[in-house]
This record gives C-alpha cells, structure tokens and sequence, in this order.
C-alpha cells in the first residue's frame, strides 16, 4: 500500500495585517492623522487645517516665538495657488483656514508653510528637527453654517481655550493678538468696540513695515458673504470644543 504525503500548509508572512505594530509608523508617540491617500478638493470649498507641534516646544503664544509665526505665515499666506485667509496660533497648534486651487495645490502650501514656521521656530530657539507632530488636518466646508462655524472656531479659539483652563473669562470685545481676528471686520459689533484690534494692526505694520494683512483676501463666495447665511457671532461667543 503506498501511502500519499500530506501537503503541510505554508503560512507567508506579509506587511500590515492586525499584527500589533503592523504598518507605517506615526510621526509622534501616537497616530495622528490618517495616511490614506487625501480626497479630490474643490476650489469653491474653503478648508479648515490644523497643524499640532511636537511635545517639548515652548508655547507658540509666546510673544517672541509668535511673531516668528506670524511673519511665516505672512510669508507664506499667497504661494502654488493656495492662500491663508485667518489663522490662530494657540500653544501648541495652529488653526488655518485657507483656500486651495486642488489637492496638490493645497498639499504644497501647507507644506510651504510648515517649512517656513519651522525653520523660524527652530531658529529662534536654537534647535533643529521636526517641530509639527504629525500630518495636517484638513476639512473642506462646503455650506455657509460649515463655513460660519469654522470662522467662529479659529477666531475665537482663544476664548475656548480660556473657558477650559480658568473660571475668568475673557473680557468683553477682546480680540487675540495671535490670530487674524484684527482683520476680520463681520464681527456682530461696532469695530470700536472690538477691543485690541486696532492695536494688533498697528503692531503689525510696525514689525512688518507694511500696512498689507498677514492674510490674503478671501476669494471663495463662502467665506466672502456665503457663512454670513448662516448669521452673525460675537467676539464674546464661546466655540464649543472639538
């Protein structure tokens, strides 16, 4: 009697899977941002982008360390058909909101823009590698109320993050220094009493030599007169947290 031999199975080992520690790695000690190939972008929709630096850095609200971001975004704000129109520096991260011809324009100039920041960053402080923690964060806002509520959470982030740390708010009418709230002029209020805004552009065109804003002009119908569909808001108004 001959006797058939067993096929043993052969089991081959490839990348990814669920193996733990399987993949490509995250730029930090934790994954940030998916690196899924990024969707098709329509240059009718603005983007709401953040930008998370590295644990270790001094807060970027510091007033020297700002005003190196600042001049880099300004530097920055008009390149590869992509344009910064508001911005807020907190902490630890930047809100933006801009907007880009296509992908790979947008893509370019958040690239442009994080290697200028970076590079003034490091200067300043004298160090060197990377400073953000992972990939950007994009959010195209297709609707005027997606629109208005982008604008309202970058310009008065600051006020968020002030409700979080403390029990004193904010007073009445403050405009953040760092950010583009300065030059932003549908506030639901008088622009005498949006307190520190005049102040915040004439300490700009001092630093800068230049009476031009650290940010482009709109160019989208939504953020031009689109988001104010959706109604007014307040420099008093508190975002709700993300």
């Amino acid at each position: 009697m001959v006797r058939r031999a067993r096929q043993l199975g052969f089991e081959f080992r490839t990348r990814g899977g669920a193996r733990a520690g399987a993949g490509r790695p995250p730029n930090g000690s934790t994954a940030g941002v998916s690196h899924l190939r990024r969707p098709s972008h329509s240059p009718h929709h603005p983007l709401h982008i953040t930008l998370r630096v590295r644990r270790g850095v001094p807060s970027l609200r510091d007033h020297v360390l700002f005003a190196k971001v600042r001049q880099a975004l300004a530097e920055g704000k008009e390149r590869f058909g992509f344009s910064l129109a508001h911005f807020s520096v907190q902490r630890n991260h930047l809100h933006l909101i801009a907007e880009a011809n296509d992908r790979r324009a947008l893509a370019r100039g958040v690239q442009g823009l994080s290697i200028r920041v970076a590079r003034a960053i490091n200067r300043q402080l004298e160090r060197s590698g990377r400073l953000f923690a992972d990939r950007y964060h994009a959010r195209a806002l297709k609707t005027p109320r997606e629109a208005r509520f982008a604008l309202r959470y970058v310009l008065l982030n600051a006020r968020k993050h002030a409700a979080r740390r403390s029990a004193t708010a904010l007073p009445a009418g403050f405009v953040d220094p760092c950010s583009s709230a300065a030059w932003f002029r549908d506030f639901a209020r008088p622009a005498e009493l949006a307190f520190g805004a005049e102040r915040c552009r004439a300490e700009w065109q001092r630093a800068s030599g230049s009476s031009r804003a650290p940010v482009a002009s709109p160019r989208t119908w939504l953020l031009r007169r689109g988001y104010q569909r959706a109604g007014p808001f307040d420099l008093d108004e508190v975002p709700a947290g993300r």
